[in-house]
């Protein structure tokens, strides 16, 4: 699992779990995927390196759940480290928030550290696929 790209993370979850899963219209939507027969809208996340607990956004957590309540979607976020990959359930987490700063971007080359509102997710409370 070292290194994946959402690309890998996608056609894993094909094989595994969601055979149905159809990639977002819109690049840069805040979801990457769907699920038409478990009603799943789902962030994917790559990392790296592997850690305990991990980052979600705000606006990207609002943005999903506001979407899935319009739609009656479950929001899932999935990430992948190399220990595994994690799927949460963001109807069942509770996140607490917090301001720290971070990259403006993490794909691009715009390194600006700028105030973003976040939560840690336990893997504790995912379930590994």
């Amino acid at each position: 699992m070292d290194k994946w790209k959402e690309k890998d993370l996608f056609e894993y979850l094909i094989g595994c779990c969601y055979e149905d899963l159809v990639k977002a219209k819109k690049q840069m939507s805040r979801w990457d995927c769907y699920s038409p027969l478990t009603s799943h809208r789902i962030e994917l996340k790559c990392r790296a390196a592997h850690y305990d607990t991990l980052l979600i956004e705000k606006k990207k957590y609002d943005a999903m759940i506001d979407k899935c309540n319009e739609n009656l979607d479950i929001p899932m976020y999935i990430n992948s480290t190399p220990k595994g990959v994690f799927k949460f359930n963001l109807y069942l987490v509770q996140p607490i928030w917090e301001i720290q700063y971070h990259n403006k971007t993490t794909q691009f080359a715009n390194t600006n550290k700028i105030p973003k509102e976040i939560a840690m997710l336990d893997i504790n409370e995912a379930e590994i696929l």
